[in-house]
């Protein structure tokens, strides 16, 4: 398949901006780029797609979300208002979870798919969590994600807090669906962890144990709140990454999420075992918990990339919030340029998906590189090129724009049709899946 008359953004490390681009598509990859004359004189019998003028970027990759909370939207939280984040989890996603039945599971993730084929996420790590219905959960996520024609990592959260079995169910179902996930390859996995505050020393231990037969990282929320920290302090002496690393979580194929109350310390452990961390902005600001020290993270050699956890899969919409908030916060417009921005959603971002598909370039349009592409119905009134294309995303180009996407060759969205998942069924089976949630909840 040729596109054709395409404005390409490359990203990648040698940026460019292509007018009148073309890319061919062979099979899961770009087989070639260039100007649509070059190729089209290159590859005259191949099928054809008019992009007539739309910007063609890499399509995006969450490095961290919650498909299990879909439902969660509009819900009114019984009792009083949480004046605090433990409250929040308390109240709403600790009750949640255990209100949902694995119908709901997969309603919920069908909704957070469709959501990420309308607004060009192609690649996402999930992170999920049900304690009432946790033996097959990741397989039912799986299913809805192959469904979609999209990537995805999954992963079950562990956690004391519901009581020795469902703890050992949780370290079950990571390792049984982490022996399935090889076999596929849109689909990968990580050893889940809710939180420091919810794990003792004796699970860390044993999931340590489970994970290092397979080789598995993991996905563990760090730092969110001040109350991990109290919590983490009382219970080991040391701040959360420390008790963290000590006890053998760290390391490169590790996600440490959000670390909004890292200290220099902390900082330095992450760099020392090439920890990842997912910064999730929106979500921070609505839990009220703080910003998280991105840049002097990065200053220090993190590796950090971009999530919404749970947040809608617009990631447009995370990398403005990402722009903003630390220059409100910081009070500094040069704070997190739009620049940092794109490496953190792009070039970070792909460079943390290589972790779960090690074969499979993702984030840039360059031969070679898998074909996840997303079209945006956007025509700048002002010059575009490599060196300023950060800041039109930023300031000109929102998710409504996207019109197709395609992930690893394969067509999910063509002029906002969606052509892998019946949106409307969708949404009519989980408007009624979600009152029922909402009534045992």
């Amino acid at each position: 398949m040729l596109i054709t008359h395409a404005r390409l953004g490359t990203f990648g490390p040698d940026p460019r901006v292509i007018d009148d681009g073309a890319l061919l598509v062979e099979k899961q990859r770009i087989a070639a780029l260039g100007t649509t004359a070059e190729l089209s004189s290159r590859y005259p019998d191949a099928e054809r797609w008019d992009a007539e003028g739309q910007l063609v970027l890499p399509a995006s990759i969450c490095g961290h979300t919650h498909f299990y909370g879909a439902f969660s939207r509009g819900m009114g939280i019984p009792g009083e208002p949480p004046e605090s984040f433990p409250q929040i989890l308390e109240r709403l996603w600790w009750r949640l979870d255990k209100a949902l039945t694995l119908e709901d599971v997969r309603y919920s993730a069908l909704v957070c798919l469709v959501d990420a084929v309308r607004h060009g996420t192609t690649t996402l790590v999930d992170h999920h969590a049900s304690p009432n219905a946790i033996e097959g959960s990741l397989d039912v996520i799986a299913e809805t994600v192959e469904r979609a024609g999209l990537r995805a990592s999954l992963c079950y959260e562990v956690t004391d807090r519901d009581g020795a079995e469902r703890t050992r169910a949780g370290i079950e179902e990571n390792v049984r669906f982490a022996k399935r996930a090889v076999e596929e390859p849109l689909l990968a996995a990580s050893f889940g962890l809710h939180a420091s505050l919810t794990l003792s020393d004796e699970t860390l231990a044993d999931c340590v144990e489970a994970a290092s037969e397979l080789e598995l990282g993991f996905h563990v929320h760090a730092a969110e709140g001040v109350s991990d920290q109290k919590d983490a302090l009382e219970k080991s002496g040391q701040r959360v990454i420390h008790r963290l690393g000590d006890a053998g979580i760290l390391g490169p194929k590790t996600i440490a999420v959000h670390c909004v109350h890292v200290d220099e310390s902390e900082i330095e452990r992450l760099a020392e075992t090439e920890t990842w961390v997912t910064h999730q902005p929106r979500s921070n600001m609505n839990n009220a918990v703080g910003v998280a020290p991105v840049e002097a993270m990065l200053k220090e050699g993190v590796n950090v990339g971009l999530g919404n956890d749970g947040f809608s899969n617009q990631m447009f919409a995370e990398m403005k919030t990402a722009y903003f908030v630390h220059k409100l916060h910081q009070r500094d417009p040069q704070a997190m340029p739009g620049n940092v921005v794109m490496d953190l959603a792009y070039g970070n971002n792909a460079r943390l998906a290589q972790i779960f598909w090690p074969e499979q370039r993702l984030g840039e349009l360059s031969e070679g590189a898998m074909a996840d592409l997303v079209f945006v119905d956007y025509h700048p009134t002002t010059p575009l090129s490599a060196d300023n294309l950060p800041w039109h995303i930023l300031f000109g180009v929102e998710a409504s724009m996207i019109t197709s996407t395609v992930c690893a060759g394969e067509v999910l969205m063509r002029d906002r049709e969606l052509l892998t998942l019946d949106e409307e069924a969708i949404t009519a089976r989980s408007r009624e899946l979600a009152a029922e949630a909402w009534s045992r909840l």
